[in-house]
């Protein structure tokens, strides 16, 4: 039997005595219930009169029309067409067989450590302030500033091995390092564990294989240009599954209803510049602010000269990635208690208390997770499963991470809004002054008048500013009314946080 030619994905050759056939377009591996080819052929002596034909090389009609065709076009005898197209559809059988074997193998592709990168890796995630370490070499893989940010995304990212994995979306302006925060973190994240993803499509998630996301990462680039998939987004995180039912022609042309389904649970980081606009979905989510401050600004641009002058050690970030991705590696699915939970009472200033509480306590969760070589395992005398507990270091460890964000969800303004109420606080306070002009703002902050106008009507409509209409200028006068309200929240946050954790200290 002659051989196929696969070489060229997009273009199999096959030739017998007489013929020569070929595939244009490569060949279809999933659907094993139709082979849908285009072909061209012709005899080996005359490559110029070729006949093409698109055909289902498993529909018996077409295939005899087709060997009827050929003959006459070719001058070449049935039989002989009639063998030839037979041991072509062989070949392609075998070929589709061996495509999918392959791709099984990759779908269980599983990174082999070394033993010294087992060693290293245990032995940070045994180690005294494993925190502080993880930090330091999130620091020294590249990530600059960001210190409380990038902890709390590299622990979300780990939670996608849990039963409950968290979520998180960045928010920031144009051209202030959301995406590249979240993609300089997810490098420390196997290959194996992620997906990223640029554009999608509505119905993009319900292709994926079956288990293809489960436990794994999904990386959306840029959420503004995703809300066609925010609904199976939301279903994904929320239920852990999700299922849409198509129709597909069955044998006979009939149609036939199949249900596509996609299990999670998985981890959904992305990020925006339009928190309004995801209000669903950012009540399911960690909602990360990116530091715009000048001294962020300075600590990048001194890293950017640093690495244009060469004297930035590219070789010790990509050890610092191999380091924590291996520590990735070495997590183990899990069970986890917390005996303290339900001591554990967030503030009443929380917006959507129900939903924060869960996010606070799973947060833990991930904590203790992420610290599961230092915990001892326990089994239910009732169920025999195998479990881990938390500890109260672990909850003052999620306490401080998560405090950023419980204020952020106890704040009526939204997080643009509040940034620019504590940039002018900052500026007022330079000048020992609350009373300011719009003039003088947008000089000073170089904001644009627009974007101007829209926060002083939400700070007035919440009462944060008011207008002093007893200043006559050449622009409008406005006054901070409360210089230490979020001050107060903060402290308020802090102190419900902290009187929890050290009854709970106290008892023990």
């Amino acid at each position: 039997m002659s051989q196929l030619n696969t070489s060229n994905i997009n273009h199999y050759i096959f030739q017998t005595e007489v013929l020569e056939f070929h595939i244009l377009g490569g060949l279809n591996i999933h659907g094993l219930d139709r082979m849908r080819v285009t072909l061209k052929v012709n005899r080996i002596e005359d490559a110029f009169h070729a006949l093409r034909h698109n055909i289902d090389l498993y529909n018996s009609n077409g295939v005899e029309k087709l060997v009827r065709k050929l003959a006459e076009y070719l001058e070449v005898g049935t039989s002989v067409i009639r063998r030839s197209l037979q041991q072509l559809i062989n070949l392609l059988e075998q070929h589709r067989l061996e495509l999918l074997a392959k791709e099984n193998e990759e779908e269980v592709f599983e990174y082999l450590l070394t033993k010294k990168e087992r060693r290293q890796a245990i032995d940070i995630l045994r180690s005294e302030k494993l925190m502080e370490k993880t930090n330091k070499l999130i620091g020294a893989s590249g990530v600059i500033g960001e210190e409380t940010n990038r902890l709390l995304m590299y622990l979300i990212f780990t939670s996608r091995k849990t039963a409950s994995p968290l979520q998180c979306i960045s928010y920031g302006k144009s051209g202030s390092g959301k995406t590249h925060l979240q993609s300089k973190v997810s490098e420390l994240i196997p290959e194996e564990d992620k997906i990223e993803m640029t554009v999608l499509s509505a119905n993009a998630f319900y292709y994926f294989k079956r288990n293809e996301l489960k436990n794994k990462l999904v990386l959306i680039e840029d959420m503004d240009g995703a809300e066609e998939v925010l609904y199976p987004l939301r279903e994904l995180q929320t239920k852990k599954r999700i299922t849409k039912s198509v129709v597909q022609k069955g044998i006979g042309g009939e149609g036939k209803t199949k249900s596509l389904t996609v299990e999670g649970p998985v981890s959904v980081a992305g990020c925006t510049t339009q928190e309004s606009v995801y209000e669903d979905n950012s009540n399911r989510s960690f909602l990360l602010y990116i530091d715009e401050s000048e001294e962020q600004d300075e600590r990048i641009m001194a890293y950017q000269r640093r690495a244009s002058a060469g004297k930035v050690n590219v070789q010790e970030e990509l050890d610092a990635k191999k380091i924590l991705q291996n520590v990735q590696r070495l997590l183990a699915p899990v069970s986890i208690r917390n005996p303290y939970a339900e001591h554990l009472i967030l503030p009443k200033s929380v917006f959507k208390p129900r939903r924060t509480n869960a996010h606070y306590l799973q947060f833990i969760e991930a904590v203790t997770f992420y610290h599961q070589h230092q915990r001892e395992s326990q089994f239910d005398i009732h169920t025999g499963e195998e479990y881990i507990e938390s500890t109260l270091e672990d909850i003052k460890v999620a306490n401080d991470l998560i405090k950023e964000i419980l204020l952020r969800k106890s704040d009526p303004l939204n997080g643009a809004t509040r940034n620019y109420l504590e940039r002018l606080k900052a500026y007022l306070a330079n000048k020992q002054d609350t009373l300011f002009f719009n003039q003088e703002i947008r000089k000073e902050l170089r904001i644009k008048e627009s974007t101007l106008r829209r926060y002083h009507q939400l700070l007035l409509q919440e009462g944060y500013i008011k207008k002093r209409n007893d200043i006559k200028g050449e622009s409008f006068s406005y006054e901070i009314v409360d210089v230490e309200e979020f001050k107060h929240l903060e402290d308020t946050i802090d102190k419900s946080l902290n009187v929890c954790l050290e009854k709970l200290q106290t008892a023990e």
